[in-house]
């Protein structure tokens, strides 16, 4: 058994108790995300050399009743999982919450306009107030709920947490399992789009031979998944339970998907093994070498300098969040705008557009997203999963089952394929898309779909 089973192994020990509590989780981060910027300098450049943990070092049931999500003042609701039940849930958020919401976003204090002329400060006032009055005057969240609760929804415990998830099973019938991660400031949102053209292909322009059941969790401390009480949650822990899930679903056979921190748990998956895992994909690897050859290709140059630009200029975020989640946790938990500014200049910066959020995404995705982290309370449990995640407690070294690696062009940087082969020995699929950013799946659903098709076409 490899140190990172053995490690996964002690982790899935922990029993934390409970749902929709405070969260925190257990040990540092993932894999080549931590590489990343160890080696993001151009050739010749001062900045210094990271080591293999670069990146994060650096910074630092149909018979069951019913469950409905919480209230706000509510702790949990009313029926609760137990063993390995797995409980029907549908999001019912009390119109009490939404009038409070709107309360609040009538009653902010502003700041006097930014010094310059563009988004160096972060969210500029006028961007900023034409969202929130977007979100007071014209946001519709019982939209959202009618398009999420279109599809099956879960409650599981697996090591005393409540896992909420999506769970669509394909009409066809050797349709192949797939369990998708979400990243921050993401959730199970991203995903909603490409549900349908996953699970029934023929309807949407595909093959019967292209079917996927499709698994959504949400991250330990997101959305609908419990809080943890207790350190314990990290991404060797999630990933762990990942496999449980699956397992518990009954599936042999299936494969992994995800960016961000969602590119974590699934490169964490690849390197655990668990029995019926057959492959992964990425949109976002996180591989980097650790010492810069002296000679750069131009995809290697480019990584290069697309890391060190956020090594310099964007990492802020993750030093807080990964440091002082609880102190940033009450401003994100009790203001609304201080929550949707936050997320809101993300899907700016990282999305494909030519300066403006909106040219990528609607206002009602982004405020789709935004609303669930506000109406389950999740700044300070998401970001928790910083502070867990902080540094070296990812194993590294090469990932052995078959991987797959879509690169969009307006990602935190753009992984060279030279990288990527070098970590995944098994590299059976890359291609650099033409359009999308970080938010792959929510910015280009057709993309991220006909990705993942043809990604896992020789596993099928």
């Amino acid at each position: 058994m490899s140190d990172l089973q053995k490690r996964a192994a002690a982790d899935s020990g922990h029993s934390e108790a409970v749902r929709h509590q405070p969260s925190a989780d257990d040990n540092p981060i993932s894999f080549a995300r931590r590489k990343v910027l160890g080696a993001a300098v151009t050739a010749g450049a001062a900045l210094p050399l990271l080591s293999s943990a670069g990146f994060l070092a650096m910074t630092t049931g149909a018979a069951l009743p019913l469950i409905s999500s919480p209230s706000l003042a509510a702790t949990a609701p009313a029926v609760k999982t137990s063993g390995e039940s797995i409980v029907p849930f549908r999001i019912a958020i009390p119109q009490s919450d939404l009038d409070d919401l709107r309360q609040r976003l009538a009653l902010t204090r502003w700041p006097e306009k930014e010094t310059v002329q563009d988004w160096s400060q972060g969210v500029p006032l006028a961007k900023a107030q034409a969202l929130v009055a977007a979100w007071r005057d014209r946001y519709d969240w019982r939209a959202f709920e009618r398009k999420a609760n279109q599809f099956p929804q879960f409650l599981t415990q697996i090591d005393g947490l409540d896992i909420h998830f999506i769970h669509v099973k394909s009409p066809e019938p050797n349709a192949l399992p797939i369990i998708l991660t979400h990243g921050w400031p993401g959730s199970f949102s991203e995903f909603i789009e490409t549900i349908g053209p996953l699970t029934d292909p023929v309807r949407h322009g595909g093959k019967a031979s292209e079917a996927f059941d499709v698994v959504i969790p949400s991250l330990p401390g997101y959305a609908f998944s419990g809080k943890p009480t207790a350190p314990g949650w990290n991404i060797e822990k999630t990933a762990a339970t990942w496999a449980k899930l699956m397992q518990r679903l009954g599936y042999k056979r299936w494969v992994a998907q995800g960016g961000d921190w969602g590119a974590s748990v699934t490169s964490t998956l690849g390197q655990l093994r668990p029995e019926g895992l057959i492959g992964i994909h990425l949109n976002w690897a996180f591989v980097f070498p650790e010492v810069l050859p002296e000679k750069l290709s131009a995809e290697e140059q480019r990584a290069v300098d697309q890391a060190n630009v956020f090594k310099t200029q964007g990492i802020g975020y993750f030093k807080q969040l990964s440091t002082k989640p609880q102190t940033m946790g009450y401003g994100l938990l009790d203001s609304p705008v201080a929550l949707a500014t936050y997320i809101y200049e993300k899907f700016q910066v990282w999305s494909d557009n030519n300066g403006d959020p909106e040219q990528a995404l609607s206002t009602t995705t982004m405020l789709d997203d935004i609303t669930l982290y506000w109406l389950t309370r999740s700044g300070a449990s998401a970001g928790r999963f910083y502070w867990e995640n902080p540094g070296n407690s990812f194993a590294g070294g090469t990932i052995e089952v078959p991987v797959a690696v879509s690169v969009f062009p307006r990602e935190i940087y753009q992984v060279p394929k030279s990288w990527a082969i070098k970590t995944f020995p098994k590299l059976i699929y890359f291609n650099e898309v033409d359009k999308g950013g970080h938010f792959a799946a929510m910015e280009q659903p057709k993309i991220f779909t006909d990705e993942l098709r043809r990604a896992f076409v020789s596993l099928r």
